[in-house]
């Protein structure tokens, strides 16, 4: 069955344009190299909470959106193959992607793809 990679990020909400085009380019590039799918979504409805959020787990600031994304694998091991092809990519190293958030309170974590109805 499926491998699903899964990502919440805090984007600064002036840098929606900027994250939009970074992530049109980084879908093009795992799809070469293997992904089936890229999606992305924009935070529209999400609630703060007193335990856990969305907006606390990526320590969201006033002027910030929480997105949410993830990409679709054939399989664990197209995953595996494909992260690392990406990865060693020219358009994927730092200097060339400017990234448009804080990749140090992105939240991520691959997972296997169980019930698909």
């Amino acid at each position: 069955m499926s491998y699903i990679d899964g990502y919440v990020i805090a984007v600064p909400t002036a840098n929606k344009e900027a994250y939009k085009k970074t992530s049109l380019i980084t879908a093009c590039i795992l799809k070469e190299c293997g992904a089936l799918n890229l999606i992305e979504c924009w935070g529209d409805d999400i609630p703060e909470g007193k335990l856990t959020s969305f907006p606390l787990a990526v320590d969201l600031k006033p002027d910030e959106t929480v997105v949410f994304s993830w990409v679709l694998w054939p399989d664990r091991s197209a995953r595996d193959l494909g992260t690392e092809k990406a990865m060693a990519d020219p358009r994927m190293q730092p200097g060339v992607k400017n990234m448009p958030y804080d990749a140090s309170r992105m939240i991520y974590g691959g997972f296997d793809v169980f019930i698909n109805a």
